[in-house]
């Protein structure tokens, strides 16, 4: 008689602090993380690809730092740099798997991190011969905690976003209105107030006036940078750096300024930057200030191309997609209605 197949386990076993705990055997991650996916299903809502990069890339950062100032061991360093670049380069990140509402200290998504950079570097070093592995905490989290390391990662992301991708998009588009607005600087029209007729101005006026929005948006996000370039690391557990040596925070900001061309700077009070958020409240009214620019400027332009035949009609909103199945030829100003939308 034949003998029975067995299907091969699809768990493992790991533990923690608190005991063991199964885990999908082919996931990087350890115990402490599959202890949240379990407390915190909440909503399928994961942290951002900016976050894990900015998560990742203060992980390399403090590994060198740790190893310049002999804190660990060289081999473990470039073994976690390594495994940390992978993370910040996102090809793990469906190996980050715990909601994003979870611990208030983000602990969860920090052990996550640390987790998954040990279980890849306790690979390389163990390929290189090396018996014992790669520690979570003892290694990957050595002189930091969630409480630093998390609104440090938040600020890192925050500013990179803000720098890199919204600040550049919203001088192109600045750019764009100024353009407009020469070329429109010689066609008058009726101004308006309350909708109804006014004082006659140029349309090259009123985009210059859409224009100025823009780079106001600019100046007011360039304003918030200051706060939000404070870097809480350093200050481990509640401020005080406790466990942290002296010379921590200004080596891993160090690197991190040189590695993402950044100016960050070590929190002016460790206590200030990890017991509030004030910072990201800050940047988050600029935000909502740029978003009610955006809005004003979509809802004129679909209020000066409505019509074409009963409306205003002073403008030709350009046809991005047909506006309607019933009414061929339709055309309406879907791109400012998303902009709306959004904003």
């Amino acid at each position: 008689m034949a003998k029975k197949k067995t299907r091969k386990s699809t768990w493992r076993i790991a533990s923690d602090s608190m005991g063991e705990m199964k885990i999908p055997s082919d996931a990087l991650y350890g115990a402490s993380t599959q202890r949240a996916v379990e407390n915190f299903p909440i909503s399928n809502l994961r942290f951002s690809r900016a976050f894990i990069h900015a998560l990742g890339s203060l992980k390399i950062s403090t590994a060198r730092a740790n190893k310049k100032l002999k804190l660990i061991p060289a081999t473990s360093a470039k073994a976690i740099e390594t495994a940390a670049s992978a993370v910040r380069d996102g090809k793990h990140d469906d190996q980050f798997v715990a909601d994003i509402f979870q611990t208030g200290s983000g602990t969860s998504t920090n052990m996550n991190a640390n987790e998954v950079i040990a279980t890849l570097a306790t690979k390389i070093v163990k390929k290189a011969g090396r018996k014992n592995g790669i520690h979570p905490n003892d290694d990957v989290n050595f002189g930091q905690s969630s409480n630093d390391v998390i609104p440090t990662a938040i600020h890192i992301a925050a500013v990179m976003e803000l720098r890199n991708t919204l600040r550049p998009a919203l001088l192109n588009l600045a750019r764009s209105l100024d353009a407009k607005a020469r070329s429109f600087k010689t066609v008058y029209k009726i101004g308006r107030t309350h909708l109804q007729d006014a004082t006659p101005v140029t349309l090259g006026q009123e985009f210059g006036g859409y224009a100025a929005q823009i780079h106001k948006s600019v100046e007011r996000l360039d304003r918030t940078m200051p706060s939000l370039q404070e870097l809480a690391i350093g200050g481990t557990a509640v401020g005080t750096g406790i466990n942290a040596h002296p010379k921590f925070a200004a080596e891993v900001i160090r690197d991190l300024n040189k590695e993402l061309g950044q100016k960050f700077r070590e929190a002016d009070n460790h206590f200030e930057a990890q017991a509030a958020k004030d910072g990201c409240v800050e940047a988050s009214g600029t935000l909502k200030t740029i978003a009610v620019s955006l809005m004003k400027i979509a809802n004129d332009i679909r209020w000066l191309g409505c019509g074409p035949r009963v409306g205003f009609s002073e403008i030709i909103v350009p046809a991005t997609q047909p506006g309607s199945s019933i009414m061929p030829g339709k055309v309406n100003p879907v791109i400012a209605e998303s902009v709306t939308q959004v904003a």
